[in-house]
């Protein structure tokens, strides 16, 4: 087995291809859901970055007095501007791309385990990781669509039906924690375009909360962001 833990043919191919597999792993998943970061550009950060412990090893082989951990940590640390160029905030205040951003992180980590030899965490934390994005989500939905909090994005026809909408909302016990008045060019005939979040006294089903609030009059649309 040592073989496999020394830079050598047999072992730069295994790692290329571990490093391709894991890295395409988390991406398969992100690529299904049409997401800016997708199949291709996570092999390629778990490649590169198994490219950078490979060659921080062959240096740290090759000529003495070298820190065999210096180019990872620039991997680690220089990472962020890719997954920073996933995360992208809509017009209606949403952040989208974040799990993108982490997976990107996630598949450089990945490739500089792979590179560096250490196969069985490398593995482990992939199939995890592949896990978390994928049979996790259904978790991750049920669990904030069912809590105590809701931000709705809505348009109304006048300013009035807006107020009385706020005064609706205290009087079935919610609490409005926040309102941003927006504009919206695509809306020309609407008065108002309001992000409200709030809070009930106990966990609530929001497709319910939704449906009760669309019949409110003067209300034009209403989404949960």
């Amino acid at each position: 087995m040592e073989i496999l833990y020394n830079l050598n043919v047999y072992s730069i191919t295994l790692r290329i291809l571990l490093s391709l597999i894991c890295g395409g792993l988390i991406g398969l998943e992100r690529s299904r859901k049409n997401r800016p970061a997708g199949f291709r550009t996570y092999m390629i950060v778990c490649l590169s970055s198994s490219l950078i412990m490979m060659t921080n090893q062959f240096i740290y082989n090759n000529f003495q007095g070298s820190d065999p951990a210096r180019l990872g940590a620039q991997v680690i640390s220089g990472i962020g501007f890719l997954g920073a160029g996933t995360i992208i905030v809509t017009s209606r205040s949403q952040v989208r791309g974040l799990t993108s951003a982490a997976g990107l992180w996630a598949s450089a980590c990945l490739g500089l385990a792979i590179g560096i030899g250490f196969y069985f965490g490398a593995v482990i934390v992939a199939l995890a990781v592949f896990l978390i994005i994928t049979l996790l989500k259904k978790f991750d939905i049920w669990l904030t669509s069912t809590n105590k909090s809701i931000t709705v994005y809505t348009s109304f026809s006048t300013l009035e039906h807006f107020d009385r909408f706020i005064t609706y909302c205290y009087e079935n016990k919610f609490k409005v924690h926040d309102i941003e008045i927006t504009k919206d060019p695509t809306l020309k005939d609407v008065t108002v375009i309001a992000i409200i979040q709030l809070e009930a006294h106990e966990r609530m089903n929001h497709i319910e909360i939704i449906q009760n609030f669309s019949s409110f009059e003067g209300l034009i649309h209403i989404e949960e962001l």
